[in-house]
């Protein structure tokens, strides 16, 4: 069995750090849906302008807040106005990777959605892989 990611929101900013919570990360449940990242989950958090890289699991804030806020000990690892980069993972064997398709958001400065992406691994002759990001279709569109 190998780790992979499953799911992924990169360069969310960081929206609040709440020391005297009881732990955890807090996200719209929006963005965590968009991508399959699922409420107690763990998650891997990267902060791009830190370094610091911490692992918590999520729970889901209000609905279409945009909000990433890190809670207790995880509040100490990012400021407001952070990007991080949330991924979630699973295992699985290395023939299987041809077969995921992990979904990716991106974000502008204020956690509107900016892309959607699929990561796609093609299996080639001899044991190889081929990896290409592409636009993603799996979000709807926004209403007019």
């Amino acid at each position: 069995m190998i780790k992979v990611v499953r799911a992924k929101l990169h360069c969310l900013r960081v929206t609040d750090a709440n020391l005297n919570y009881q732990g955890s990360i807090t996200l719209d449940p929006e963005h965590c849906e968009a991508v399959g990242i699922y409420p107690l989950e763990f998650v891997e958090i990267w902060n791009k302008n830190s370094g610091a890289r911490i692992s918590t699991y999520v729970i889901y804030g209000e609905r279409g807040s945009r909000c990433c806020v890190l809670n207790g000990s995880a509040a100490r690892s990012c400021q407001p106005g952070d990007e991080v980069i949330i991924a979630a993972s699973w295992y699985c064997q290395p023939t299987e990777i041809a077969t995921l398709r992990p979904r990716v958001l991106t974000f502008h400065a204020d956690n509107r959605i900016d892309r959607a992406l699929t990561y796609d691994v093609t299996a080639l002759d001899g044991g190889r892989f081929d990896f290409a990001i592409r636009e993603g279709a799996f979000l709807e569109p926004e209403p007019a």
